[in-house]
């Protein structure tokens, strides 16, 4: 087999693999593996792209947005500077996976450089001499002992949740192949500079409970491309060496994070954003919905709700059950609007229209977001989609079309 397959997303290929070929690649849940005639199979991508290797078998599969695009949803608040030249690698080379660990090395260097972040943190400990308060609990379990003394006492210490992240990411990304030797060496720097803190197991949902306030907002964008390797990256060892290197996204999440976090900041002071609350269809509680947003403004009940989807049909219009979706949450949170968000690829027309509920009068909106054009036009588009959702749930008007 070649030394490497590219595919892009949803695109299928019939390949020469062994049922055990077959069956790892289905087995990763990446991928859709079925069999193929003249005893080949047919690989079908679906909305993970990257880099896939599986039983020496390796698959580049690339988004249908403009691949500078990719790394705008990739991207936590950096400017553009910061990422249009690993796009420009990824464009070249098929291979996400070192164009993001480039990434993320230099955004570590640009977040440390202003030094590392350390925070009070309560320390219990047995010591010779009393430091801090004295732990009355610890020190009555040591009946009879008189020292070493239970203290309890607070550290201003860079071993905080905010570094572990960090270090966990950056120990993780030294393990890659093929990066760039300028790249490994930032790698290794900053693995110095966070020599202080404990190498503890980190999942990414750990990231996602970390409160950035105004003390640790500048460790944000380190931390959402920490958070993109620690859920994306998988290794496999094989005596001792590094055999396989697989990094992949999901489509479909990254394109609603980045809706929602564009949102909320273009709608800072005029709507609060939030994300995927629980509401409920049946009264009494039955029946638990997720919608992706809702709007409301400060202080006050949700006047407005969004739904997020990634892929547009060709023909530019929405999917009945996304509709049904979307009727659903309007119905329960007594709304008489409500928006789908949608990705709109190269191959679609523009999608923006509005379906009117007969007999209720609801009002379904479709907007959606061109991705094959530049990030500026990106850019544009969310702004516009954001004035208009401020400007809908005020009751003024609907969403302009």
């Amino acid at each position: 087999m070649d030394a490497g397959v590219v595919l892009r997303e949803y695109e299928s290929r019939d390949l020469d693999l062994t049922r055990a070929q077959a069956e790892s690649l289905q087995l990763t849940g990446f991928v859709n593996v079925a069999p193929a005639p003249a005893a080949r199979w047919r690989v079908t991508a679906t909305s993970y792209v990257g880099t896939l290797v599986v039983d020496n078998v390796k698959l580049l599969i690339r988004p249908k947005i403009n691949p500078e695009n990719l790394f705008l949803l990739l991207e936590p608040g950096l400017p553009h500077s910061a990422w249009r030249r690993e796009a420009y690698e990824y464009d070249a080379s098929s291979d996400l996976l070192p164009s993001v660990i480039a990434f993320f090395a230099r955004t570590l260097e640009t977040t440390l450089a202003r030094g590392v972040l350390r925070s009070y943190k309560t320390v219990e400990e047995t010591l010779v001499a009393l430091r801090g308060r004295l732990d009355v609990t610890g020190q009555f379990k040591r009946a009879g002992v008189l020292t070493p003394l239970a203290c309890t006492y607070d550290d201003f210490t860079e071993d905080i949740s905010e570094n572990r992240v960090l270090r966990a990411a950056t120990q993780r990304a030294l393990r890659v192949p093929r990066v760039d030797p300028a790249d490994r060496q930032r790698l290794m720097r900053q693995l110095v500079a966070l020599e202080g803190v404990t190498d503890k197991t980190v999942r990414p949902e750990n990231v996602d409970h970390i409160r950035l306030t105004r003390l640790n907002q500048h460790y944000a964008p380190a931390l959402g491309l920490a958070r993109l390797v620690l859920a994306n990256l998988t290794l496999t060892d094989t005596s001792g060496t590094t055999s396989a290197s697989s990094f992949m996204v999901d489509m479909n999440d990254l394109f609603q994070r980045f809706v929602t976090e564009r949102l909320r900041r273009e709608l800072r002071g005029r709507l609060d954003v939030v994300d995927e609350p629980a509401v409920h269809l049946g009264t009494g509680r039955q029946v638990t919905m997720l919608p992706d947003l809702l709007f409301r403004k400060p202080g006050g009940p949700y006047c407005y709700v969004g739904d997020i989807k990634y892929k547009l049909t060709k023909d530019a219009r929405g999917r009945s059950g996304d509709y049904y979706q979307l009727l659903a949450y309007t119905t329960a949170l007594d709304l008489p609007e409500g928006v789908l968000i949608y990705c709109r690829h190269q191959d679609s027309e523009i999608g923006n229209s509005s379906v009117t509920v007969r007999n209720v009068g609801t009002k379904l909106v479709l907007r959606s977001l061109d991705l094959s054009g530049p990030p500026e036009q990106v850019e544009r588009e969310i702004k516009v989609l954001a004035d208009d959702i401020a400007i809908a749930a005020k009751g003024l008007r609907t969403l302009s079309l």
